[in-house]
């Protein structure tokens, strides 16, 4: 299948117009089953029935359908997550023991034609993906175990995928077609036409506060907007501040690591290790193997000690820059030799440590690679949560131990050396220099998701350390 712009037919993209009178409500999800997609802006409130508590009005206009029975632009191959109550609470009862189940009839994902997504404002243009990877966030979302907190930031039904290296279809400003790039998918203030928010302002993207404002509908990413699309497709639309053009000599299977390796960075650098401090990594999957190479690269740290479960996982982690790897079955014994700290049994849940290392980061989110952080920082030390993290954690010993807590959500301006630097620029510099061939050991076309989907469950087991999707083939 040819790939770039020449893929897709360059049809005329109609526009929408409206009075700006009042936004739609939204209610007639409830009688149609799907999310109205347009945010259509010129249907008045009165008209917006039926409410939740009945009654009836006028059918909607035909903007308020899901894109693909308006007819207006031409399709587009993409896998969509929709809202499905019953699907979401037999993936959650089923997702942390049998997830394989996940990539079959359990899935709230289905492969459909979507409308190509329309450019909301000026400043943005079409992206065609070459490849998108599986991230740890979109499988807790498909498994039920992301924290409802999300629930308000996204819209539904949504084309996953925020980890994209793509072929811009139009030009975007100073950009021309044909462009190859790397998303950030941040949806942050300038993309929503908005002016910038503090954090914004400050270069702090990835904190912005209008996530759900703006001429967008919500979604803290593009993968988890109902008005982008996203890597899981075919097309998505991009503002000019999420591209960041890439080198000829940086190969695609390198290039879609840089969004996970940027939230590496990000990771490290809130990690803040002093000169020679130890530090643990608790996970050594895509994340967690990034940021051992982040902390290696750009800060001080001395020790660094990585937790990883299969002998793969072990060997990337000794490769970028892990002093020593260690088992999960007998990670606190292990720590306790490292640290050279008192190992305490209560009489009931997990051992912990007085003593233990000076940061830990948390790369998976799980409950149990949080406790293990937790409970195996010294007293006054800093532990990173890197990972979307999980409920059910103990959070004890950050009182007791009087621990600091920080999250590492993504990336914006960091503080380096050299001076302030976009995050992406600095995992760009380190995507093309480190050791990172054999990373994306899973390529499959969009057809293919549900096998895709089962290696990407099955990852660590299997020895691999990310799966993509390759939307331009079967």
């Amino acid at each position: 299948m040819p790939s770039g712009p020449a893929a897709i037919s360059r049809a005329p993209t109609p526009t929408r117009t409206a009075t700006p009178t009042s936004r739609c409500c939204g209610r007639w999800a409830i009688r149609w089953r799907s999310t109205p997609t347009c945010r259509c802006i010129g249907w008045p409130a009165a008209a917006a029935g039926p409410s939740r508590t009945g009654g009836a009005s006028a059918e909607p206009p035909a903007c308020c359908y899901p894109k693909e029975r308006s007819g207006e632009r031409p399709p587009v191959l993409a896998l969509e997550l929709y809202r499905s109550v019953t699907r979401y609470a037999a993936a959650k009862a089923v997702g942390g023991r049998l997830p394989g189940l996940l990539a079959g009839p359990l899935a709230p994902l289905r492969l459909v034609n979507r409308e190509e997504p329309v450019a909301p404002a000026p400043g943005w243009a079409r992206v065609q993906p070459r490849l998108s990877g599986i991230c740890g966030s979109d499988l807790a979302t498909l498994s039920g175990r992301a924290s409802f907190y999300f629930s308000s930031l996204v819209s539904m039904p949504f084309v996953p995928g925020h980890e994209v290296v793509g072929d811009l279809y139009d030009q975007c400003e100073d950009l021309p077609a044909g462009t190859r790039v790397v998303l950030d998918p941040v949806l942050s203030c300038a993309a929503r036409g908005l002016e910038a928010c503090a954090s914004c302002a400050g270069g702090s993207t990835g904190r912005c506060d209008h996530v759900t404002v703006g001429h967008l509908a919500p979604g803290l990413q593009t993968g988890y907007c109902a008005d982008t699309g996203g890597g899981w497709g075919r097309m998505f639309v991009a503002h000019r501040s999420q591209l960041h053009p890439i080198p000829d000599g940086l190969a695609d299977r390198r290039a879609v690591l840089v969004e996970p390796l940027a939230c590496a960075v990000h990771a490290a650098l809130r990690a803040r290790p002093e000169p020679g401090a130890s530090v643990l990594v608790v996970g050594t999957g895509t994340v967690g193997a990034l940021t051992l190479l982040a902390l290696r690269a750009l800060t001080p740290a001395g020790r660094i000690l990585a937790v990883a479960k299969h002998e793969r996982q072990q060997d990337l982690a000794r490769r970028l820059g892990a002093s020593e790897v260690i088992d999960p079955k007998a990670a606190v014994t292990a720590l306790r030799r490292a640290t050279h700290a008192l190992r305490l049994e209560p009489e009931r849940g997990l051992p912990y440590l007085l003593g233990g290392v000076d940061v830990a980061v948390d790369a998976v989110g799980s409950k149990a690679s949080l406790d293990l952080a937790l409970r195996t920082t010294r007293a006054g030390g800093r532990v990173v949560l890197a990972g979307m993290p999980a409920s059910g954690a103990d959070l004890a010993p950050v009182w007791f131990r009087e621990l600091e807590v920080a999250g590492a959500y993504t990336g914006g301006t960091e503080i380096t050396e050299e001076g302030p630097r976009s995050t992406f620029d600095v995992a760009m510099d380190l995507a093309a220099e480190a050791p990172l061939e054999d990373m994306v050991g899973g390529v499959y076309g969009l057809t293919r998701w549900r096998e895709a989907l089962d290696h990407a469950f099955g990852a660590g087991r299997l020895g691999t350390a990310k799966v993509v999707f390759d939307p331009r083939g079967d």
